[in-house]
């Protein structure tokens, strides 16, 4: 129920929209019914108007129980709304600053109701949620939350104009030795490939001429990228690792579309895995008295998000996956909005992959979770380990889930610089002073102000990242530098 203690978590959120409903049910509140139910939920308070201040201007509702019978007939008018989501308990009224006033309760639809539209239209009725209010969903957003509400996934589709040869034997015959190894008496290790292949979900007989085709997950996991491409046009896998001081080049990148390796999925893992978890300290261990022991449970978690990653990603839509390592984090950045609520997701024990045939490949070779404890295991191995909880966060438009691992605790090199006395040229300290009102600026316009070459300000902005003085906010090209501590 209503609390108005709790109001600031939903306005916090972009979760919250008054409406002044004095000549009835304003038509805006279906608009924001239909935003709320296809991205995060939000709290609809008739009776009341956010000012732009933050403040609150009630007027309340002389009728209440008129407007909520008016409310429920409407909302279960498929006319109007494509769906009802909402129970008894959604729909209620309170009391503020001494009048009545109507909560309306939204909840995030589930993927299978969405898209949530309105006035029997489902190319213009389609809304979503954002910093600035409601806004009309595009035609692709419309496309991808109808991709998701289906049952049988994307990724099993059989591509009939596709032959088998776009697959990559080389990458099938890697993927086979990483089930052997990892189950040596598996039953289909003897098969043929083609058997082996069918068994797995990467190929499937056509319904028009009977033939094996790759499905889509087969291609997208042992495809080469050229076919890859002509299949989900949107294709694009990137690994940075980390950028140098100028924010503008990374020291180490993979990335599809090369030419010099497949480009598909399977590949793209082990090509980046170990780079991925290089940087995770191993404590010193011995198995069985002799044998040093090189791997943790930090690294079976990094190298789960990433395979997560691979597997939910919707590959139809814009910008690619894509995979930071910065200092002291890995943020993993992948196509496609969470199918199921955040809270879900970080908890752990609901499975609902986007790509199931990708997720039994993977699942196959013992690299991620049957259960959906994927994210749950490594939110508690996290904590047990003192660091910062994993961030998992949702953009949309385009849409894409977001996971930032912290890999060090927090205020881990904060003021190193102070504490360790390290000392700093006279240019190093222009470089502060003018990043302090100006985190923007580049190594160009900082050697220009200071009058030295930029050579002379890439060395000093490594320092001070070194040292914990400044550290880069953002990306390479949108980002800033953030001044940590001023002093020398």
């Amino acid at each position: 129920m209503f609390d108005i203690n709790k109001l600031s978590e939903y306005r916090e959120g972009n979760r919250f929209e008054g409406k002044k409903a004095e000549g009835g049910l304003p038509n805006s509140l279906w608009e924001t019914y239909s935003a709320f139910a296809n991205t995060y939920g939000g709290l609809i308070m008739l009776g009341a108007i956010e000012n732009s201040d933050g403040s609150f201007t009630v007027n309340g509702i002389s009728r209440p129980d008129v407007m909520i019978k008016t409310f429920w007939d409407t909302v279960n008018n498929r006319s109007k709304a494509s769906l009802n989501i909402l129970r008894d308990k959604n729909v209620y009224t309170a009391t503020l600053e001494g009048k009545t006033v109507i909560i309306i309760e939204v909840p995030r639809a589930l993927r299978q109701d969405k898209p949530i539209y309105i006035n029997n239209d489902l190319k213009g009725g389609v809304y979503r949620r954002n910093g600035e209010g409601d806004y009309h969903c595009t035609e692709a957003e419309v496309k991808n939350m109808l991709r998701d509400a289906s049952d049988i996934t994307q990724d099993r589709l059989v591509l009939d104009n596709f032959p088998l040869e776009a697959l990559n034997t080389e990458t099938v015959a890697r993927y086979r030795m990483r089930l052997k190894l990892h189950k040596p008496n598996h039953v289909w290790l003897p098969l043929a490939d083609e058997d082996f292949l069918q068994k797995i979900g990467a190929i499937k007989r056509g319904d028009e001429d009977g033939k094996l085709h790759p499905t889509a997950a087969g291609l997208l996991m042992f495809g080469n990228d050229t076919e890859i491409v002509n299949e989900f046009s949107n294709y694009f896998l990137d690994y940075r690792e980390p950028f140098d001081v100028t924010g503008t080049r990374w020291t180490d990148r993979v990335t599809s579309g090369t030419g010099e390796w497949s480009g598909n999925l399977f590949d793209f893992y082990y090509r980046i895995q170990e780079r991925l978890t290089a940087d995770i300290k191993v404590p010193f261990q011995l198995r069985n008295g002799r044998e040093r022991i090189d791997d943790t449970p930090m690294h079976e978690a990094v190298r789960e998000a990433l395979a997560n990653a691979l597997m939910h990603s919707d590959y139809h839509e814009r910008r690619g996956l894509v995979i930071e390592k910065k200092k002291g984090a890995i943020v993993i950045s992948n196509p496609g909005a969470l199918r199921i609520p955040k809270n879900e997701a970080l908890n752990g024990g609901v499975s609902d992959p986007r790509n199931s045939a990708l997720f039994g490949m993977f699942f196959l070779i013992g690299l991620c979770e049957r259960a959906g404890t994927g994210l749950a295991g490594i939110k508690a191995l996290w904590k047990e380990n003192n660091l910062p909880e994993p961030q998992l966060a949702e953009q949309f438009n385009p849409d894409r889930t977001i996971l930032t691992l912290q890999l060090q605790p927090e205020n881990v090199g904060v003021n190193v610089g102070v504490n360790v006395g390290v000392k700093l040229t006279k240019s190093e300290n222009k470089i502060l002073d003018l990043l302090k009102s100006n985190g923007q600026l580049i190594a160009i316009d900082l050697a220009s102000k200071i009058g030295v070459d930029t050579r002379t300000v890439e060395r000093g902005l490594k320092k001070l990242r070194d040292n914990g003085l400044i550290e880069r906010v953002g990306s390479d090209k949108s980002g800033e530098w953030k001044v940590v501590s001023g002093e020398g």
